[in-house]
C-alpha cells in the first residue's frame, strides 16, 4: 500500500504538469496522429505527447445502445457496467470480484473505465508510462476487456439499484421531457430507445455474455493512445489490451438505419406537478462526419450555444424574462443526432417563451448570422481551442473522435483554418439543409392542459 501512495501522489502531480503545460505545448507543436491496422483487425491511432509520463487508451467498439433488442433497452450499458464487477478465472490466474479489482488498481495507482454511448462501447485506461508499471495496468486492463465475469449475484443487486434509479427518475420534469424528445424526434430507431422497467427485467447476464461477445472483438476496435509511447510501445500495448479476446476475424455487422426526417410538426404536452415547465424543441440533426459541422458549430454559438451572448438568450431572457437559461445544440453521432433547443419557465409563460424561441430559430434559419456575429463566434470558439488539448485525457477524447468517425487524421492541425474559413453563407446555407423549423417536435412537460 506504501507503494500504492507514493504512485497516487505522483499521479496527483504528474496531472497539474498536464494542466499547466499541455495547452501550450500541443496547440503550438500541432498533433501528429499515426494509424495502422494490427493483424487481428483492430486499427490503432496514436498521438505521442512525450513530456509527460502518462499513457491514456481509449478503445471503442460498434457496441453501443444502437445495437440493443428494444425489448432490452439499456443492454449495451449494462454490459458495460458489469464489465468492471469482476473477472473470472483464466489459467492460474484466480477470478477476481469488483473489489479485489479495485484493490488492485489502486496498487497500480492506474485507473480502468467502461461505458456506452449510443454509438460505441468504450474501454479507458489511464496508466503511468513507465514500462514495467504500464504491462501490469495493460495486463489486469486486458483481463477486464477480455474476461469479464458477469455474476449474478452483482447483477441482481446492480438492476435493483438500476431500477430505483429509473423510479426515481420519473419523478423528475427533465428526465420526463429527455423521454419524450427522444421518442417523438428519432421514432422507432434505436437512438429513440430508453431503458424502462420492462426492459430492465428482461437483461441477465447471459444476454450480457452474448452482447460482449458479438461486439466486443478486436476486428471491430479503434484503440486511441496518447502519451510518453513509441509506436512499437503503443502497437505491443494494444496487442496486449485485446490479447484475451477472439483474434479470428469477424463477421460485417447488421447496418443500422439512418434516422427519418419528420414529416410534420408534433406539439406534445405533458401535464406534470412542477412549479417550472420544462420545454425541448428539435427535431434529428446530422451525422458527425458530415461537411457542415464547422458552419453548424459556428451557427449553433451564435443562435443558442454561447450563453449570454445568444440570440435566444437575448430574446427570451433579456428582453422579455422568460426564462432564467436558454440554450441549442446538435448531438451528432454515427447517425443524425438530434438538433435541441431547451429552456425552463414558468406554466404561464410557456406558450409566449416557445413561440419566441421558435421565431428566433426560424428568423436564423431564413437569414443565417451577421458578419460581426460569425466574427465574434471565431474568436471566442478558436482562442478556446487551446483547452480541448490541454491535457492526456482530453487529447484522447479528441484522438478517439477522429478514430471513430473517421475524420482525416489531420483533423486537429486544420481545425483553425477551417473554422476560420466558414462564411456567413455558408452557415446560412447549412442550417437550411439541416433544420426544417415548420417541422419540429416541442415537448412541454408541465402545467395541466391537455396534449394538442
Amino acid at each position: 500500500m506504501k507503494r500504492a501512495l507514493v504512485l497516487l501522489r505522483h499521479w496527483r502531480r504528474v496531472a497539474v504538469l498536464a494542466t499547466l503545460a499541455g495547452a501550450a505545448g500541443l496547440a503550438q507543436a500541432g498533433v501528429a496522429i499515426e494509424h495502422w491496422r494490427l493483424a487481428n483487425g483492430a486499427q490503432v491511432y496514436l498521438a505521442r505527447t512525450p513530456a509527460l509520463p502518462i499513457v491514456d487508451v481509449q478503445i471503442d467498439v460498434d457496441g453501443g445502445s444502437r445495437r440493443d433488442p428494444a425489448a432490452q433497452s439499456g443492454l449495451a450499458g449494462a454490459t458495460a457496467g458489469m464489465a468492471e464487477k469482476g473477472v473470472r478465472a483464466s489459467g492460474s490466474e484466480p477470478a477476481l470480484d469488483e473489489n479485489q479489482l479495485g484493490e488492485a488498481w489502486a496498487d497500480l495507482g492506474a485507473e480502468f473505465d467502461v461505458g456506452a454511448s449510443a454509438d460505441r462501447m468504450s474501454f479507458s485506461l489511464r496508466s503511468l508510462a513507465d514500462p514495467a508499471l504500464l504491462a501490469r495496468a495493460a495486463a489486469l486492463a486486458s483481463r477486464e476487456i477480455g474476461e469479464p465475469a458477469f455474476p449474478d449475484e452483482v447483477w441482481r443487486r446492480e438492476r435493483e439499484r438500476i431500477g430505483a434509479g429509473l423510479r426515481e427518475a420519473d419523478t423528475r420534469p427533465a428526465s420526463v421531457a429527455g423521454r419524450a424528445f427522444a421518442r417523438d424526434v428519432y421514432g422507432g430507431h434505436p437512438y429513440g430507445q430508453d431503458m424502462t422497467q420492462a426492459t430492465l427485467a428482461a437483461i441477465g447476464t447471459e444476454d450480457m455474455r452474448r452482447f460482449h461477445a458479438e461486439f466486443v472483438r478486436p476486428c471491430r476496435a479503434k484503440v486511441s493512445v496518447v502519451g510518453a509511447i513509441d509506436r512499437p510501445g503503443a502497437e505491443r500495448l494494444a496487442t496486449q489490451l485485446l490479447s484475451r479476446l477472439p483474434q479470428q476475424g469477424c463477421a460485417a455487422l447488421a447496418a443500422v438505419p439512418e434516422v427519418p426526417p419528420l414529416t410534420e410538426a408534433r406539439v406534445d404536452r405533458i401535464p406534470f406537478n412542477a412549479a417550472q415547465v420544462h420545454v425541448w424543441i428539435g427535431q434529428p440533426g446530422y451525422r458527425r462526419a458530415d461537411a457542415d459541422h464547422f458552419a453548424l458549430t459556428l451557427g449553433n454559438y451564435i443562435l443558442g450555444g454561447g450563453g449570454f451572448v445568444s440570440r435566444l438568450t437575448e430574446a427570451v431572457r433579456e428582453q422579455r424574462g422568460l426564462a432564467y437559461s436558454v440554450y441549442s445544440g446538435f448531438s451528432p453521432g454515427l447517425h443524425a443526432g438530434a438538433f435541441r433547443i431547451g429552456f425552463q419557465t414558468r406554466p404561464d409563460q410557456a406558450d409566449q417563451a416557445v413561440t419566441v424561441a421558435r421565431e428566433v430559430l426560424a428568423k436564423f434559419v431564413a437569414d443565417g448570422p451577421t458578419a460581426a456575429e460569425l466574427q465574434a463566434a471565431k474568436d471566442n470558439l478558436i482562442g478556446g481551442f487551446p483547452l480541448l488539448l490541454d491535457s492526456n485525457r482530453k487529447l484522447v477524447g479528441n484522438v478517439a473522435n477522429i478514430a471513430w468517425n473517421d475524420l482525416p487524421l489531420d483533423y486537429l492541425d486544420t481545425w483553425r483554418e477551417r473554422m476560420n474559413a466558414v462564411t456567413v453563407e455558408d452557415v446560412r446555407a447549412a442550417f437550411q439543409r439541416k433544420l426544417q423549423p415548420q417541422r419540429m417536435v416541442t415537448v412541454i412537460v408541465g402545467g395541466t392542459e391537455n396534449a394538442r
